[in-house]
C-alpha cells in the first residue's frame, strides 16, 4: 500500500494510532526494540537518535547521549548527524533525476560526460555500472581517504583534489561482471551531476532538487565549519584504543581504531561529495520517503527505476534474515520475509546512520549515531521490530 499523504509528524495522541499499524509491540514504545536501545544507551554503548514512523507518524522516538559534550548539548529528536554513505541514495536519485531530463543515459560510458579518465575507465565504464557498485573501481583510492593526515579547507580545494584522484581509478576487473562497493564510483558520479547540470554544482543540485521539494528543512552538505559552530550538528566521537572516545571534528588527528583501524576522519574534509557526507535529522529523511514514494522526485516511473532490484549482492554477514539483496540505483534493494525493502547505511569513524523504507508495509525507520559500534545489530532489531521476526 503506499504512504499516506500529509504531514511527517504526528502528534503524541496520534502515536497510538500509528503503532496499531502491527499486530506485534517490538516497535512501540516500551517493546524489544526500544528495551535494546536503552540497554546500549545505559550502558554508553549507543549514542544518538532512532526513529520508526508508520505511514509518516512517529511510533518510537528516542534520543541518547550527547551531540558536543563541551558544550553539554544533548542529541535530541531534531539533531543533525553527518550520514556518511547513507548520502549516496542522494547522489543515485539526483542522477535519475537527469536521466529523466535526457542529461544523462545510463548505458553511455563515462567518457561520453568526463574528460580526462584512462582509456579503461572513459570507454569500458558506464553510469548503469558506476551507480550499481559494479564498474571494479576500487572503493577508496582518493588523497585523504586512507590513513593520511589530509585536510582541505574550501569547497575548492576539495572539489579540485577529489577529481584529481578520480582520474587515477582503473578497474580492479572487467566492468559488469562482479559487484563491488565503491565509494569513489559515487563521487565520480557526484563530478558527473556537477558537469552536466545547470547548477554546474553538485551540492547547489542536490539542494535545490531533492532537499528543497521534499522539505528537508534541515539537511545540507555542510562544512567542517559549520559542523563546528552549529550546535544543532553532532559531534563524532572516535573510539580509540584506551577506550576513550574523541571528538572527531575539533580534533582531526584522531582517527578510527576499529574495523581494522582505518585511520580516516570525516571531518578532514572540507564538504562531503558524491560519495556521501550530507548531513540530516531523522524527520527529514522521514520526509525525502515521502516526497520519494509520491513520485514528487522523479515521477513515477523513474522512482521505480531507482529504487528497482538491479544487480545481486553477496549477503554480509550471517544474516539469514535477508533472503535477497540487490544494488539499485544508489540504494540497496532487498527482499526479506516477501517484503520489498529499500535503504542504505553509512560509516565514518565515530558515526553510524541507516534509512531504510518497508514499501509493502508503510514502515520507514531511521538510526542515526555520533558513536563507533555495531550498527548492524541494531538494524537486525529494528528488522525485528517491524517484520516480527522471532
Amino acid at each position: 500500500m503506499p504512504l499516506a499523504t500529509g504531514g511527517v509528524l504526528a502528534s503524541s495522541s496520534e502515536t497510538a494510532e500509528a503503532a496499531a499499524g502491527t499486530s506485534h509491540n517490538g516497535p512501540r514504545p516500551g517493546g524489544a526494540y526500544d528495551r535494546f536501545l536503552k540497554r546500549l544507551a545505559d550502558q554508553d554503548e549507543f549514542s544518538g537518535t532512532v526513529l520508526l514512523a508508520y505511514r509518516g507518524r512517529p511510533v518510537l522516538a528516542r534520543a541518547y547521549g550527547m551531540a558536543d559534550k563541551e558544550r553539554s548539548a544533548p542529541n535530541r529528536a531534531d539533531t543533525i548527524y553527518n550520514l556518511a554513505s547513507t548520502a549516496k541514495t542522494f547522489t543515485g536519485l539526483a542522477v535519475v533525476q537527469l536521466a529523466r531530463k535526457g542529461a544523462i543515459k545510463f548505458h553511455e560510458p563515462l567518457g561520453t560526460y568526463l574528460d580526462g579518465y584512462p582509456e579503461e575507465v572513459a570507454k569500458h565504464v558506464t553510469v548503469h555500472q558506476l551507480l550499481t557498485h559494479t564498474s571494479g573501481l576500487a572503493n577508496h583510492i582518493l588523497p585523504g581517504e586512507g590513513d593520511d593526515k589530509r585536510v582541505t579547507n574550501s569547497v575548492e580545494e576539495e572539489m579540485r583534489l577529489r577529481s584529481e584522484g578520480h582520474r587515477k581509478a582503473k578497474p580492479m576487473f572487467t566492468p559488469g561482471t562482479q559487484h563491488s562497493y565503491s565509494s569513489v564510483g559515487f563521487s565520480i558520479l557526484g563530478e558527473l551531476v556537477a558537469t552536466v547540470s545547470t547548477e554546474k554544482s553538485f551540492h547547489k543540485y542536490v539542494a535545490d532538487n531533492i532537499f528543497a521539494p521534499a522539505k528537508m528543512t534541515s539537511t545540507a552538505y555542510y562544512t567542517r565549519p559549520d559542523w563546528l559552530t552549529n550546535k544543532r550538528i553532532a559531534h563524532p566521537y572516535i573510539y580509540q584504543e584506551d577506550g576513550s572516545r574523541v571528538d572527531g571534528v575539533r580534533n582531526l588527528d584522531a582517527g578510527a581504531v576499529l574495523n581494522g583501524g582505518n585511520g580516516s576522519n570525516a571531518a578532514r574534509a572540507f564538504i562531503g561529495s558524491g560519495g556521501g557526507g550530507a548531513f540530516s535529522t531523522a524527520s527529514d529523511l522521514v520526509r525525502f520517503t515521502f516526497a520519494l514514494e509520491s513520485g514528487k522526485l522523479a515521477g513515477r516511473a523513474h522512482t521505480e527505476l531507482f529504487m528497482g532490484m538491479k544487480f545481486p549482492r553477496k549477503p554480509l554477514g550471517d544474516s539469514g534474515r535477508e533472503t535477497a539483496g540487490f544494488a539499485a540505483y544508489g540504494p540497496v534493494a532487498s527482499i526479506s520475509h516477501d517484503q520489498r525493502l529499500v535503504g542504505h547505511g553509512g560509516g565514518i569513524a565515530g558515526g553510524n546512520t541507516n534509512w531504510t523504507f518497508y514499501r509493502d508495509s508503510d514502515w520507514i525507520g531511521v538510526i542515526l549515531c555520533n558513536y563507533d559500534l555495531d550498527v548492524g545489530s541494531i538494524i537486525a532489531e529494528e528488522r525485528r521490530a517491524v517484520l516480527g521476526e522471532p
